[in-house]
């Protein structure tokens, strides 16, 4: 179990808490730190099932100096995630071929 993790959002470590709590100690990614590339954020949207506009976070800055919207292409918004992380909805956990974004963090449950 991976989980794609930012240490200052409460979701982030309550998502981390419930994993531990649980028996499973995930492998921890700093996201921020260690930026995922086109070929692993595709990846994991694919275990979610989910365009990149569904795991973006709107409200951060370079969204809106960017110019994007919901109208802006999948290879925008990837390419926008790997320069600004920040912009990839946290955390992300992945087990195997699936993969949950821990907003509730109970959301995890399914894949414990």
């Amino acid at each position: 179990m991976i989980i794609y993790h930012n240490p200052r959002c409460s979701k982030s470590r309550q998502t981390l808490a419930l994993c531990q709590a649980a028996g499973v100690e995930p492998e921890v990614i700093e996201y921020l730190k260690t930026p995922l590339d086109e070929v692993a954020l595709r990846d994991v949207f694919g275990k979610l099932g989910l365009k990149a506009h569904e795991v973006i976070r709107t409200k951060e800055e370079p969204y809106q100096q960017l110019a994007l919207s919901p109208d802006s292409s999948e290879e925008e918004l990837i390419a926008a995630i790997v320069k600004y992380p920040i912009l990839m909805e946290r955390p992300i956990v992945v087990k195997g071929d699936n993969a949950v974004i821990g907003r509730p963090p109970e959301n995890v449950q399914e894949l414990l």
